[in-house]
Formats: structure tokens, sequence, C-alpha cells
């Protein structure tokens, strides 16, 4: 079987579920383009632990982190369903990378997760490997992450990974009152991203806090750009890039898209 892409995907605020956009047809597009997965392991920012954790549960519940949305937002439902026995296979890829590994068979879909797999593949007819994400580890331990997972897109898994290229809820707020946005970084950041990956250049975009414009403005804490290491690492180096969406969102949301495709 050839190797699947990994992906990395924005999952913006909640309300993208109630307004998609072009976003959230770009998404829709992403997974029409691809072969249908065995399972899909997916990361999301808001599923932090300490050391890694295995979503091994068979039903996933629809996780509504969050609070002051419209009324709509807490009524979607995302019938996901697990497979503990693709999750042992992600435990073992892990474990096989000299990672530790928990198993977590409660653990639902938070909206960093269900909101995008719901616009990629609405009738929840895929398997779910919820993974966690170690934000103490930095970008260097995101990237490490998904090494382990190197092994599993030859094995029908598809690795999605959401988060956002800019992700400032400070600048959120202010933007959303003031009703306009026009921050130079929402631009800036992101471009200089999209060409450090184009070309390959792993060691300044492990370096990205000293070396990207306005990269602590863009991210404050850098939880929700983690995940795009965990897709980059799970794709080996020098993985074909394609930039597969570019926009903004909320004002300072980024919504870029990646897909990485690992070497034959």
């Amino acid at each position: 079987m050839n190797p699947l892409p990994t992906l990395f995907v924005p999952h913006g605020a909640p309300t993208f579920a109630l307004r998609p956009g072009p976003a959230g047809a770009a998404l829709a597009r992403i997974s029409a383009g691809l072969p249908r997965p065995r399972a899909v392991v997916m990361v999301s920012p808001h599923w932090d632990t300490a050391e890694p954790e295995v979503g091994t549960g068979e039903r996933l519940d629809t996780v509504h982190d969050f609070y002051g949305f419209p009324a709509a937002l807490y009524d979607i439902s995302y019938p996901a369903t697990g497979c503990p026995e693709a999750a042992r296979e992600v435990a073992a890829a892990l474990k096989a990378g000299g990672l530790p590994v928990r198993e977590a068979p409660s653990q639902g879909l938070d909206h960093g997760a269900w909101i995008p797999l719901r616009l990629m593949y609405p009738d929840a007819d895929v398997p779910v490997v919820p993974l966690s994400l170690q934000s103490r580890w930095g970008v260097e331990g995101a990237y490490r992450l998904g090494q382990a997972l190197a092994p599993l897109t030859a094995r029908g898994f598809l690795v999605i990974c959401s988060g956002n290229v800019t992700h400032n809820l400070g600048d959120y707020r202010i933007a959303s009152m003031a009703g306009n946005g026009g921050l130079d970084y929402v631009r800036d950041f992101p471009a200089w991203l999209t060409e450090r990956l184009q070309q390959h250049d792993i060691d300044a975009l492990l370096d990205y806090r000293r070396q990207a414009p306005q990269a602590v403005r863009a991210h404050p804490s850098d939880e929700h750009l983690q995940p795009l290491y965990v897709a980059l690492g799970a794709a080996g180096r020098n993985a074909h890039v394609e930039h597969l969406h570019t926009g903004i969102s909320d004002y300072v949301l980024a919504m870029d898209a990646y897909a990485f495709t690992p070497l034959q």
C-alpha cells in the first residue's frame, strides 16, 4: 500500500462548525481526494496530556468543550466510532518509537477533533483513534511524536492534526470588538511557515520562535501550532508539501491547511 499523506487542518473557532465557509469546503475537497483510510489518527491541541494517550473506546462522545457560544453548537453530535484494534497499533507504534503511552478508553472527541472530522467525513463512517498532544514537550516533542507515527501511513492510517497557523485569543477579542483585523502577522507568519515547509527547512521550523516574523504574537503559546509538527514528523523528512488552503477567519485565525506526502 502506498503511504497516505498526513494532514494539518484548521479547526478555527467553534463557530466554524456553523459557518464553514471556504475553509470548510477545502476540508471536504481534501478528504474527497484521498483513498478511504482504514482509520484516522486524530490529534487536537484540546486534548493535552503529560504523556501520549491513545483513545481506545469503541464509541467516541462528542465533547462540547467551550462555553458562551450559540445554542445550536451544543446540539451538534458527531457519531464517530473508535477501533480498539487500530488504537492498539497506534500505541504499539509509539512504544516502538521510544515513547511512553497510556490507554484512554473513555476519551471522546473535543471540538478540535470533531469539527474538522464532521466536515471531512460527515457520515462518520471512518473509525477514529484520538491521540493526545503533549504541549509541554514543545514543537520538538510534537515532531518526535509524529515520527513515531510514520510507519502507520503505509498501513492505511490517515494522520490528521488540527490547529491553526496563527492563534492569539487576545488579538481575537480586540479585533472582534473593533470589527476589523488588518494585523500583518496574520499573513506574514503563515507566509514564512509555508516557505520553510516547502524548502524542507526543518531546522528553521523547529527554531521558528526565534526566526519567524512576530512568532510570539502569532502564538503566545504554541499548542495550536504543534499539531502541524506532528503531521510533518509523521510524513518523514523531505515529504512532498502541498499548501491546500489559505485564508483568515475571525480576523486573526489563519486557516491554512497542508498535506505532507511521504516519499515512497
